[in-house]
């Protein structure tokens, strides 16, 4: 057995203490985004503190607790709170609770982040559907020995977001009259914001928003064999030439306005499974 595959028995010694069923669909809430867990039916949820090997979550409106419960009918495990490369973790510790909902079942991810927008016909408090992204974070959460239980040395990464799924999102915003874009993510690790000449570079190279998470929880799943779902609400207009100001306090306002949009739609999608 690898040290990795140890780690994750003794974590779900904890969690079998409390359910023994199988999950099959898991939820990452990002920054600001935690309100989803108001829709969920909850059975139990435990502190990451209470958690072998589970990091800490440290950044505002990161409470850190894994829920598990039901939501649209579907028995799901959420994280409210996720880990960031900013704060100090390795990509593997970022990516743990990944390999744990996968030993829970999980078959189904869905993914949200707060992301500052650079394609200009998007707006602050818009939705965005991850169709790609781009992995500027310096660092890979696969790097090591690869273990083969939980899938190949050499993943593609063709299609990280389900096209299905993004199909699914797509139907349930047109039937509820939300505005919804679809483009491409850059993870960049922060954790200041961009200059000006950063912005127009990452704009260059074909990125639509920038965040500072996602990516590496997306490569680990893809490695597992799951799919992926990922809704980015962009929270502030990163327009080189027109560049104002932001801090962390208006970031998480709009995300929290925006939230509901996202939540209607994930609970859709999870229901239609």
């Amino acid at each position: 057995m690898s040290k990795l595959l140890g780690m994750i028995d003794e974590t779900l010694t904890v969690i079998k203490d409390k359910t023994e069923k199988q999950y099959p669909v898991g939820i990452i809430l990002g920054t600001g985004l935690g309100g989803l867990v108001k829709e969920i039916e909850i059975d139990f949820e435990i502190d990451y503190d209470e958690l072998p090997h589970f990091p800490i979550s440290t950044v505002e409106s990161h409470h850190g607790k894994l829920i598990f419960g039901k939501l649209g009918g579907k028995d799901v495990v959420a994280m409210q709170g996720r880990f960031h490369f900013y704060e100090g973790y390795s990509m593997k510790q970022i990516t743990y609770p990944v390999r744990v909902m996968k030993k829970l079942g999980v078959e189904t991810l869905l993914v949200s982040n707060a992301c500052g927008g650079m394609n200009p016909v998007y707006s602050r408090g818009d939705l965005m559907l991850m169709v790609d992204h781009i992995n500027l974070l310096g660092d890979n959460p696969l790097i090591g020995p690869n273990d083969n239980e939980f899938g190949p040395r050499f993943p593609d990464m063709s299609e990280p977001y389900s096209r299905e799924l993004i199909d699914l999102a797509e139907k349930v915003a047109l039937e509820n009259n939300l505005k919804i874009q679809k483009g491409v993510y850059v993870a960049v690790p922060g954790p200041n914001l961009e200059t000006k000449a950063e912005y127009r570079f990452l704009r260059n190279i074909g990125s639509d928003v920038v965040g500072m998470s996602t990516v590496p929880e997306n490569i680990v799943a893809n490695h597992m064999g799951m799919r992926v779902l990922g809704i980015s609400i962009i929270t502030d207009e990163c327009f080189p030439d027109s560049l104002e100001p932001v801090n962390v306090e208006q970031i998480i306002a709009t995300a929290m306005e925006a939230e509901p949009k996202m939540t209607l739609i994930m609970k859709e999608v999870v229901a239609r499974l």
